[in-house]
């Protein structure tokens, strides 16, 4: 029975094969077919290359949200853009249903300034609806000459469709920024990870350490980033880490894999780190959080990330045909775990939310009590409740007493980001729990 099943093996490949052939050519004969018909009849003529384009495009678009086909220009917009700069109203979207969705507005642009947030619907541009464009197309359509403007009709939740008219710009993506918080917190923000942006960190960083003098603890702030380039995902990973693996990836050959681990070298020398993420962190995002969170070196604080787990490759056509942007693999974190649909899941579920002070009414406290002792201590002069009262009425304004501008920037957003102030909390918490002087 052994033998008469080796027997068999052979022949039952060889016409799996040549049936899969011909179902290969059987398709290319209907594609032909179409082409030819569409040559001749359409009601008005096509040039052959637009149809053969369109073809493509139709067949990358039809296998995932993130495959897709670049023109000539589409593919130079593309290089411009991952070197940081490039036209457009500073959105990343993506495809879903049909509709155009936004996964974030990058700060500082008119999508961010327009108050576009991550999970709005772009459901029509200019009065067209969307369900008629390719992504391509409608990314087409938001790009265009600076101080032109485009209408986007947005839907949100259960809210009725509404119109947002932006004016187009430059966009300047200035990937990394850096703020001392609480006197010796290294706040570093990164929008996106383009060609520059392992490098934007290290200086970025370095200037906070620099301008605090001593660095007890680090918030990375990925909140809101769509990601961007790989390789700079794995080099900022490496900035934070002395050893072990930043992340896979695993194509379709069980030989396609490939894996990065830190080369050593953490540039703030140990200290507690946080990273802030919600539904609008991706991609390389995802990476640099997973990374850290898996090799025990940063808490993850805030809600569920967006969930992109899959690696596109830049493959540059011959000729001047563009490039195809194809899903190749998909990523893994240093725990084996594959982010895809599911996200980052945190260590510590904040939801944004607003923090009012509630005045504490009718409380009778020890000094109230008839007879009761008085403090005669070294701190009895400390401040009366009325005093107490006074100085948590003006908490916002002490805060950002002798700071400048930048920085008074910084005290006020703390005091309306109620996930950022959590996460301040807990560096400082964990910094003084590890003998960091955090004051």
């Amino acid at each position: 029975m052994v033998a008469f099943g080796l027997v068999l093996l052979t022949p039952v490949t060889a016409r799996t094969e040549e049936n899969v052939n011909t179902d290969t050519f059987k398709a290319l004969d209907l594609f032909g077919e179409v082409f030819d018909r569409v040559r001749q009849d359409y009601v008005t003529p096509v040039p052959d290359k637009k149809l053969v384009e369109s073809a493509i495009r139709g067949m990358l678009t039809s296998l995932d949200p993130h495959s897709s086909y670049m023109d000539a220009k589409e593919y130079s917009d593309m290089q411009v853009q991952t070197e940081g700069q490039f036209g457009g109203l500073g959105i990343e979207v993506t495809q879903e249903k049909g509709l155009i969705k936004i996964v974030t507005p990058i700060d500082d642009t008119p999508g961010s300034r327009a108050g576009l947030k991550p999970g709005d619907y772009i459901v029509a541009l200019d009065g067209k609806i969307v369900t008629s464009m390719t992504l391509e197309d409608a990314v087409n359509h938001m790009r265009g000459a600076p101080d032109t403007q485009v209408k986007l009709t947005i839907r949100r939740g259960s809210l009725a469709p509404f119109d947002v008219t932006l004016t187009r710009a430059i966009i300047h993506i200035a990937s990394v920024k850096g703020m001392v918080m609480r006197d010796s917190i290294a706040y570093l923000r990164i929008a996106s990870f383009s060609a520059a942006t392992t490098t934007e960190l290290q200086k970025a960083f370095g200037t906070v350490k620099k301008k605090a003098g001593k660095i007890t603890g680090v918030v990375l702030d990925l909140r809101n980033n769509p990601g961007g380039l790989l390789d700079q995902a794995v080099g900022v990973s490496d900035a934070f880490l002395e050893h072990g693996e930043i992340v896979s990836t695993r194509g379709r050959s069980p030989n396609m894999v490939q894996r990065w681990d830190a080369r050593g070298g953490d540039i703030t020398g140990g200290v507690p780190i946080v990273i802030l993420i919600n539904g609008g962190t991706a991609s390389a995002a995802e990476i640099v959080s997973g990374a850290l969170q898996d090799n025990h070196r940063a808490l993850i604080l805030g809600t569920r990330s967006f969930g992109k787990g899959s690696v596109q490759t830049i493959m540059p056509l011959s000729g001047d045909n563009g490039a195809i942007r194809l899903t190749t693999a998909r990523y893994y974190t240093p725990s084996g775990k594959s982010i895809q649909d599911e996200g980052i899941s945190p260590d510590i579920t904040v939801q944004p939310a607003k923090v009012e002070t509630i005045a504490e009414t009718g409380q009778i406290r020890e000094a109230d009590l008839k007879g009761a002792l008085k403090n005669t201590g070294p701190d009895s002069g400390a401040a009366s409740p009325a005093d107490a009262t006074a100085s948590t009425a003006d908490a916002a304004d002490d805060a950002t007493a002798g700071k400048d501008g930048a920085e008074k920037d910084m005290a006020a957003a703390e005091a309306k980001d109620y996930q950022l102030t959590r996460a301040l909390d807990l560096v400082k918490g964990a910094a003084f729990f590890s003998g960091q002087n955090a004051n």
